[in-house]
């Protein structure tokens, strides 16, 4: 009775939301859950005949399986995603998700490096050997951009457009974004370039990959957060941090110099506002000085 609607929302999906085959079938597994749900109790009902209470009786149900609120969370989240494909495409007059209410998330804060402590971490690398001098490329982009891990190691030489002062990321579900590019990181890139690069002997098909590892291919994600891990203990630095710290301290950093978060979200390639304001957690003094400066009852 579903499978044609299932079949339509991944075509959606892929078609008009662009999302990564991973995404398709994360959101599979959430309509397959509910359609589990249904059967198991019962329910012969097509979208347009299921109404809120049986979605909140299937959200108890998922509870009682014993999910996190985080995995409650996503499969709602899908579920929602499906019911606006059927609001867009008519199956449905009415979205019964509208009401429908997730489980509360507790967000823990990431750690942020400060930007001292980023400069300390970059100087723990030996620039006298040619991993080194592409190491500090690599971290001098991935702050200077904010970029994913995935972007930084997929980066091409083709995206970099250095005159104008941009690169071209290509991120999530294949989304192209411009994202602006400082003067610190186009030097070293171009070091890495003209000293480093032109000695590699580079394998078939990773011409147009920038950073290359000794043997001319693309560098791993894991080999990322290893250097990351142990930069950070030599610097004597006690956080937890990975590639992604990067990232988000890239976002924080923007957002305490008085940037515009719309900016900032566009910057870090993100479909949801909402996304970019858990990325930007702002510091206890900051916020408090931002109410101090721009709050009346604070001025008095």
């Amino acid at each position: 009775m579903w499978e044609p609607y299932k079949k339509g929302f991944r075509a959606f999906l892929q078609l008009e939301k662009s999302l990564s085959d991973n995404s398709v079938e994360a959101y599979g597994r959430d309509i397959e859950k509910l359609t589990q749900y249904l059967q198991q109790k019962g329910i012969e009902k097509n979208p347009a005949a299921i109404e809120l209470a049986d979605l909140q009786q299937f959200v108890h149900w998922v509870a009682e399986l014993g999910m996190t609120p985080t995995s409650q969370a996503r499969i709602i989240s899908g579920i929602r995603a499906f019911f606006q494909f059927c609001s867009i495409e008519q199956i449905v007059t009415n979205d019964p998700t509208v009401l429908l209410e997730a489980p509360k998330l507790k967000r823990a804060l990431p750690d942020v490096l400060t930007f001292g402590e980023i400069e300390t971490i970059i100087q723990q690398l030996d620039l006298s050997k040619p991993e080194g001098v592409r190491n500090k490329a690599i971290l001098e982009t991935m702050y200077s951009c904010g970029l994913r891990v995935s972007e930084v190691i997929n980066l091409k030489i083709s995206q970099l457009y250095f005159k104008q002062g941009y690169i071209r990321v290509l991120g999530k579900g294949d989304k192209e974004r411009l994202v602006p590019i400082g003067k610190s990181a186009i030097k070293h890139i171009r070091i890495y370039q003209d000293d480093i690069r032109v000695h590699v002997p580079i394998q078939k098909g990773q011409d147009d990959i920038l950073f290359l590892n000794r043997r001319g291919s693309k560098l791993t994600r894991v080999m990322i957060f290893l250097l990351l891990k142990d930069l950070v203990q030599k610097a004597g630095i006690n956080k937890n941090i990975s590639p992604h710290t990067f990232r988000h301290s890239f976002a924080t950093h923007l957002v305490e110099g008085g940037a515009d978060l719309r900016a900032v979200q566009e910057m870090l390639g993100h479909e949801s506002i909402t996304t970019t304001e858990i990325y930007t957690h702002l510091d206890r003094d900051f916020l408090r000085d931002t109410l101090q400066t721009f709050h009346p009852a604070f001025k008095q």
